[in-house]
């Protein structure tokens, strides 16, 4: 499901195995995700899961093992080295958890968003325009002249955000960027985020463990052992009293291949183990457990 409009991002069966030695790791199995342009989505999901590996292929700084993966028509699987260089340059922003990896120490905020512009070939008076610009867009404009160690943690972050939008790209990935902020200061970044998302027209992909993030987006993505598990959809409402209130439903996610993930508390409530029995009933579709195996 998507709640933005034609889709930017569509990955299916994305498979990642990691090799460590002889032990092989399998961060993504089958992983199948649609981002509508101009969504903002959260990916929530247990230390290994496959988050930060899904973002990485995202990015074009890793490959899938197997799989399909598509962005603004661009096919990360099949780029070239200038290509993927291109791709990293102008379609897709990065937003890091540490803000000490996202901006250069010795340039200040401005120096810092005029290097990917500067990379990309702009002028000195455009670099300048076009930093100190987005710096006043992202809440920071005074810390146009200030090095990284003379602003505090959610000014480093919103002028990260200024820099992964220097480039115009379509797609902004941020992993855990508000992981290392106090929840004031990571509403503010959250808040930066969504602004991007209006006024730039950005789609938007961050990963969080931070509930007060992802309670805030229409849409949050779960995954689990390397697969999109759940997704939760929100809406709003207006009550009779004319009060509005947030609707959140939970949905299973299927994939093409008709796989969906049973939530660990359902299966223990029904002891629902390696073999199960399905149903199909007028209007659904049952899943009962394997009395015989009892």
């Amino acid at each position: 499901m998507t709640q933005g409009g034609r889709p930017l991002v569509e990955c299916e069966s994305l498979v990642r195995i990691h090799q460590h030695g002889s032990v092989e790791v399998q961060a993504l199995q089958g992983l199948d995700l649609v981002v509508g342009a101009g969504e903002m989505i959260a990916v929530v999901g247990p230390s290994g899961a496959g988050k930060s590996t899904l973002l990485s292929v995202l990015a074009g700084a890793d490959l899938p093992t197997a799989g399909s993966v598509r962005v603004a028509g661009w096919d990360l699987t099949a780029l070239s080295r200038a290509q993927r260089l291109a791709y990293r340059r102008d379609v897709v922003g990065f937003v890091r958890q540490q803000t000490a990896r996202n901006l250069v120490q010795y340039l200040t905020a401005r120096g810092n968003v005029e290097l990917p512009l500067a990379l990309a070939g702009r002028g000195p008076r455009a670099r300048r325009a076009r930093a100190d610009e987005l710096l006043e867009t992202v809440g920071v404009g005074h810390c146009a002249d200030r090095l990284p160690s003379q602003m505090s943690g959610g000014e480093q972050q919103r002028t990260a955000i200024a820099v992964a939008l220097a480039n115009g790209p379509r797609l902004l990935l941020a992993d855990e960027p508000t992981g290392e902020l106090d929840s004031a200061t990571a509403q503010e970044v959250f808040d930066t985020l969504r602004l991007a998302q209006h006024e730039a027209g950005v789609t938007v992909v961050v990963v969080t463990h931070d509930p007060a993030v992802s309670d805030q987006v229409e849409r949050t993505v779960a995954v689990r052992d390397g697969r999109t598990s759940t997704e939760v959809l929100r809406r709003t409402e207006v009550a009779e009293d004319g009060e509005s209130r947030v609707i959140a439903e939970e949905y299973a996610v299927m994939d093409r291949a008709g796989r969906v993930q049973v939530p660990r508390e359902y299966r223990e409530a029904l002891a629902l183990t390696r073999r199960v029995r399905l149903a199909l009933e007028a209007d659904r579709v049952s899943l009962l457990p394997d009395v015989v195996a009892r």
